[in-house]
């Protein structure tokens, strides 16, 4: 339900839903956020966010400096995964995103700790690739390293420690999804499609990015979202991108608007 790209100055004087991404990269918090409305049908506006850039516009208008950023009226900035689902779900309760048993709801927001939170999947696959260009003292993205290193807390658990996490939670998120189809059920939780899956289908960049033909990332950032490490990709359950791209076939817009 996007109507285009403005900039923050316009994106100001504008009323309704402006929901701040990142330009040019699969940012899969701000995807997954904006997975929200699309499916909801709620209009919006997409506000760029620009990487290696000190985002003194973006800090006055939302208090912060990193994508996503919805802004509805004028409401409080709401910039965490869990106020934005919260936020996606009062402005339009049907179709329900969030579980009305509270044990699946419970689930649910525990999963998306382990998939969005600090130590869960994309945050530890953005120290991963960002050790991977700092070990490399003649990295041609050393740039890109010391920016997403700097903003994120790169250095504050060891890189051995970061795999084993890695690790860990593509088994976790894999045999969640296998449980499920063993009992009939294309969902990862329960019998309906929740912000868990619509968030799984945005992280999974972190695994594979889209084909440039659906996902139009700069050529630079590829590479660095692509899980290339063996032992890692060797943990990769085939099932886990079928449902990212099944995700996208049935609920989400494509391309991924990008540019």
């Amino acid at each position: 339900m996007a109507s285009g790209w403005v900039e923050i100055s316009e994106a100001k004087r504008l009323s309704g839903v402006r929901i701040v991404i990142t330009k040019g990269i699969p940012n899969p918090w701000a995807h997954g956020a904006k997975a929200l409305f699309d499916v909801k049908r709620i209009p919006y506006v997409l506000v760029p966010q620009r990487g290696l850039t000190a985002h003194e516009e973006l800090i006055e208008w939302t208090g912060q400096s990193s994508a996503p950023a919805v802004m509805v009226d004028d409401e409080r900035p709401r910039t965490q995964w869990s106020e934005i689902v919260h936020l996606a779900e009062r402005l339009a309760p049907e179709p329900a995103l969030i579980p009305a048993d509270a044990a699946q709801r419970a689930a649910m927001f525990g999963y998306l700790h382990e998939l969005c939170g600090e130590l869960g999947f994309g945050w530890c696959r953005r120290m991963h690739f960002t050790h991977t260009i700092l070990s490399d003292p003649d990295s041609p993205v050393r740039a890109i390293g010391e920016y997403v290193g700097a903003r994120y807390g790169y250095g504050q658990y060891a890189p051995a420690a970061i795999e084993r996490r890695i690790a860990e939670l593509l088994q976790l998120f894999a045999g969640l999804l296998r449980q499920q189809q063993a009992r009939g059920a294309r969902f990862f939780l329960g019998e309906q499609l929740t912000a868990l899956d619509l968030y799984w289908a945005a992280f999974a960049a972190l695994i594979e990015p889209l084909p440039h033909a659906q996902c139009s990332m700069f050529d630079v950032m590829r590479p660095l979202y692509t899980l290339s490490d063996p032992a890692l990709r060797a943990l990769v359950d085939p099932a886990l991108l079928a449902h990212r791209d099944w995700i996208y076939a049935e609920y989400l817009p494509l391309p991924v608007p990008l540019r």
